[in-house]
């Protein structure tokens, strides 16, 4: 009997092992379980800060039903208020800083952003963030100056020259991006103060800086939903929006191999990956990659909990990551849109002296020495995230954080040092001003130090540790 040349190749995959895997649309037939599995795991540690990313921008931006939509893309939202527990959106957000918020859209025409002169003690920052969650250039008090002036962003196809009133040209790798503003607010009275800087920040399109005719528009995006952060753990169509994600990332040469291997399992930008039509075996393989994906990211937890890798290690441009795809995904889960170590370090309180978890039912104290503070050329904070959300901590007094700015409210110890406590309930009237309040379990505190001046980036000052009260 004469063999087609189908056929032939379906038993040679039987007799070799790979017929779970054969008729998936999109998956090489002449790929093992095995193999499906460790490209499976490979790809969602690449692609989770990308899905996770994703899931925000997508509330943000596209939703407009969703509680933390924030207006359209392009089109610059200042929040004239900090961040407290109501807002879930990102996990581990600041509450020293109102932001304001800029989904960019860079595939018609690059976006200019200008920022008018500001106090030279007052810090802000304008990060920029790729789709792949690069901090790949910086605006601000440390990168820029508080002198003011307006910045092109540019996406990866535009080759103009730099246009005259232009201070600087920075480069998304990706055609949709996103910038953070961060404006420094001392205490409750300035927020005034404040909303008049956010209201003078501007975004507008290249062609109308220039008082020019706009570009044709580009094509309407169909935005496909996002899985919540419960279902990115577990579901196949992580994949699916992963392949949605990467067709606005044009493949860095850096990624050619890569993206040549991720084609195996049918992910690349453009490809359709289905979810609900793997076999069950395929589904198998896919589901145990992202279950090694977890447990390689449970190790690196434990090594940011002994502070063997720090903040400083995880966020930054892709030059400094040098492509550390698990060090990209553990900053996304850890803190997604955390700042590189030159804007902020973010120290954090996982563990105490005795290398415990931290837990409301305990009490804690962290004290800080005469002429130990945190180092800093702007200014440090000391905030509360309940576990395993790592959200604001709601609490009677509606406090989320100790910061530089209240240094002048916080009680003195005898020997001129300062010490604060960190437990479900109050620490009594007299220690109230030095008190951050946990929630009855789990817990983490985050220290940031913006702009940090060398000897916290060297490592010659170290934070101090915090210490259960017997």
């Amino acid at each position: 009997m004469q063999l087609t040349k189908r056929e032939f190749t379906k038993g040679l995959i039987l007799a070799t092992g790979f017929a779970s895997l054969y008729p998936a649309k999109g998956i090489s037939a002449d790929i093992s379980a095995d193999e499906a599995r460790a490209i499976a795991r490979e790809a969602y540690i690449y692609g989770f800060p990308m899905v996770d990313s994703y899931r925000i921008q997508y509330a943000y931006f596209v939703n407009t039903k969703d509680p933390e939509y924030k207006g359209p893309w392009n089109h610059l939202v200042n929040i004239p208020r900090v961040y407290t527990p109501a807002d879930t959106a990102v996990q581990t957000p600041n509450s020293d800083t109102p932001y304001s918020m800029l989904g960019l859209d860079l595939r018609a025409e690059p976006m200019v952003l200008t920022v008018p002169p500001i106090e030279k003690d007052r810090y802000f920052s304008i990060q920029l963030i790729d789709a792949y969650t690069f901090n790949f250039d910086y605006i601000g008090s440390r990168a820029t100056g508080n002198d003011g002036g307006s910045f092109l962003i540019a996406g990866p196809n535009w080759k103009g020259e730099t246009p005259q009133g232009i201070k600087k040209v920075m480069r998304s790798e990706t055609e949709l991006a996103l910038a953070v503003y961060r404006t420094q607010l001392f205490n409750p009275d300035d927020l005034d103060n404040v909303k008049k800087i956010q209201a003078a920040y501007k975004a507008e399109p290249l062609s109308k800086f220039l008082g020019q005719p706009a570009p044709a528009a580009a094509s309407a995006i169909d935005f496909i939903k996002p899985l919540t952060p419960d279902e990115e753990k577990t579901s196949p169509e992580f994949f699916s929006i992963l392949n949605f994600d990467l067709q606005f990332c044009p493949t860095n040469p850096s990624e050619t191999e890569l993206m040549e291997r991720f084609a195996k399992i049918g992910i690349g930008g453009g490809k359709t990956f289905d979810g609900s039509k793997l076999s069950p075996e395929v589904k198998a393989a896919f589901q145990q990659g992202t279950a090694d994906a977890w447990a390689e990211m449970g190790t690196m937890r434990k090594r940011f909990d002994t502070g063997e890798v720090t903040s400083g290690d995880v966020f930054g441009t892709r030059e400094y990551l040098k492509n550390n795809y698990l060090y990209r995904m553990a900053a996304a889960v850890l803190g997604i849109y955390g700042n590189s170590k030159q804007e902020a370090i973010y120290p954090a309180y996982a563990i105490d002296s005795d290398g415990k978890k931290l837990d409301g039912a305990n009490r804690y104290t962290v004290h800080f020495a005469p002429g130990t503070m945190p180092p800093v050329n702007a200014f440090w904070s000391l905030t509360m995230y309940e576990l395993p959300q790592s959200l604001l901590v709601a609490n009677p007094i509606d406090r989320y954080l100790l910061n530089s700015p209240m240094l002048p409210q916080f009680v003195k110890d005898a020997d001129g040092g300062l010490t604060f406590y960190f437990q479900n309930e109050s620490p009594g009237k007299d220690k109230e001003p030095n008190w951050l309040p946990a929630p009855k379990g789990p817990f983490v505190v985050a220290m940031r130090l913006y702009w940090p001046k060398p000897e916290a980036l060297d490592g010659t000052w170290k934070h101090p540790p915090m210490t259960k009260v017997p």
